[in-house]
């Protein structure tokens, strides 16, 4: 295919990690990528779709789980974004995603970039520049020679031993001052003194992020991980449509076998190109991490949300609803959630991963789910729980409605505490505003909408033998769920 004047890039945004490092913010039921960590009122989900907008930007795809989708159209709602979202039926690492991305990628003629959603980027703009030149080198010239799998590699400002390194060989590509080059090795996570020797050697750090054309991904895969591109082939031929979802096809999908696209692609190909990046990054894969990229006081702390400290330094605290107070630390994380408080140093920050498994050993739900759970409608928190009545707060947002539905064990009591609900029991129908209650007697079917132009919120109070999620029969949904 011949160079065009201007490439198109197709963003393809990988969006299915749970991010455990960063427990007890990110969790099973909302990881990392859906959380606003930056202080911005956004998640890095959020300003990674902002960031590849615009001229030159093809409409992104994001790869998610099936369990994020409604997570990803309200996100995509807020930010007035749109995006084609494709289901993977379970995680099987980054090499089928980058298949499918391929196949999806070839099907538009596009150079596609593969991006991680849970990244920092500090200059958009930059980034922007620097994927416009990685796709130049990417694209094949009219011989069919050249064509990169290109990296975006960033300037070391640390010996960090979380990242993988890149040793950058001679300039590729149609113009030799663009900053791209071809990889002359990889080098895995180092030690310090290694880390060090590396920075000084002109490695650049691997951001996992790259730009390819699709014909040349899908060559080798072809011919360094030919299981993974049949099985991704498979689940994308017989994908079904979901709503406004494409769901892969989970037989397909499982023939993929479960390995990264470092180790399918990366380190076997010939074709790998990297391009010096001139934008700050990170993966925040840890406290630590997100520390520092945060703004900092006089005394280099990170402070987010109610909280109050004394005699410390060093330290990152964030608190989400509840007063913390700090006094005398140093070099310490601390933070704090309605259900949840995390205290280490940010030395051992990394050690959060290992922690949060020995929680799931000893079966606490709060290792994997939030006291809030999001809903395609809106959300519900959990107030209070005893052993025949559980209370919690609901939120609806502006049009939405929760199944037609009903339960066997318990009935319950929905008092409006804003905006105003119609709600449903079994042939009536009415109108509930604030101040004022309706109660749903057991067996009842039932649904509740939100007509307004606000969001409803109201306190429900479940009473009966139990109140568990799994006692619910639902009539008619339009999410699709069963």
């Amino acid at each position: 295919m011949p160079p065009m004047e201007h490439e198109v890039i197709i963003p393809i945004i990988l969006c299915g990690g749970s991010g455990t490092r960063l427990w007890p913010v990110s969790r099973d039921s909302m990881p990392k990528q859906f959380v606003s960590l930056m202080g911005t009122g956004r998640s890095t989900f959020q300003d990674t779709v902002l960031r590849v907008r615009g001229s030159g930007w093809a409409r992104p795809v994001v790869l998610t789980h099936g369990d994020f989708r409604f997570i990803v159209m309200e996100q995509l709602r807020e930010i007035g974004a749109e995006a084609d979202v494709i289901l993977e039926p379970e995680r099987r690492d980054s090499a089928p995603a980058v298949a499918v991305a391929a196949l999806v990628a070839q099907r538009r003629g596009s150079i596609a970039l593969v991006v991680a959603a849970d990244h920092v980027v500090d200059d958009a703009a930059a980034f922007r520049r620097d994927c416009e030149a990685a796709a130049t080198a990417a694209r094949p010239d009219p011989d069919g020679r050249g064509g990169r799998i290109m990296l975006l590699g960033i300037a070391p400002d640390h010996p960090s031993t979380a990242y993988g390194y890149i040793a950058v060989g001679e300039p590729v590509g149609p113009d030799r001052n663009a900053g791209t080059f071809e990889v002359e090795h990889f080098n895995e996570k180092p030690d310090a003194a290694r880390a060090l020797q590396l920075i000084e050697d002109g490695c650049v750090w691997n951001s996992g992020n790259f730009l390819f054309d699709p014909a040349v991904m899908i060559e080798e895969l072809e011919r360094g991980a030919p299981d993974v591109l049949s099985g991704a082939r498979d689940s994308l031929d017989n994908a079904v449509r979901d709503l406004d979802f494409l769901r892969l096809d989970a037989s397909g999908f499982a023939k993929a076998p479960r390995i990264s696209i470092d180790y399918a692609v990366m380190e076997k190909t010939r074709k790998a190109g990297v391009v010096r990046a001139h934008f700050g990054w990170s993966d925040i894969g840890a406290w630590n991490a997100l520390y520092d990229v945060l703004p900092r006081d006089g005394s280099g702390n990170a402070v987010e949300g109610p909280v109050s400290i004394a005699g410390t330094s060093g330290s990152l605290v964030r608190a989400d609803g509840i007063l913390t107070a700090v006094v005398g630390l140093t070099d310490a994380v601390v933070v704090a959630t309605p259900d949840a408080v995390l205290v280490t140093t940010r030395e051992r920050a990394g050690e959060v991963k290992g922690l949060v498994s020995q929680l799931r050993d000893e079966g606490r739900e709060e290792a994997g789910q939030h006291r809030r759970i999001h809903r395609p409608w809106g959300w519900y928190q959990r107030i209070d729980i005893g052993t025949r009545f559980q209370v919690k707060q609901i939120c609806v947002h502006p049009g939405a409605r929760l199944s037609l539905q009903k339960h066997f064990h318990r009935a319950e009591h929905w008092i409006v505490v804003q905006g105003t609900a119609e709600v449903t029991i079994d042939a009536t129908v009415k109108l509930v505003h604030e101040n004022e209650a309706a109660y749903l007697p057991i067996g009842c079917t039932h649904r509740l909408h939100n007509p307004g132009k606000i969001e409803l919120r109201l306190i429900e109070v479940q009473v009966g033998s139990y109140t568990g999620e799994d006692d619910i029969v639902r009539v008619e949904d339009i999410y699709a769920r069963t």
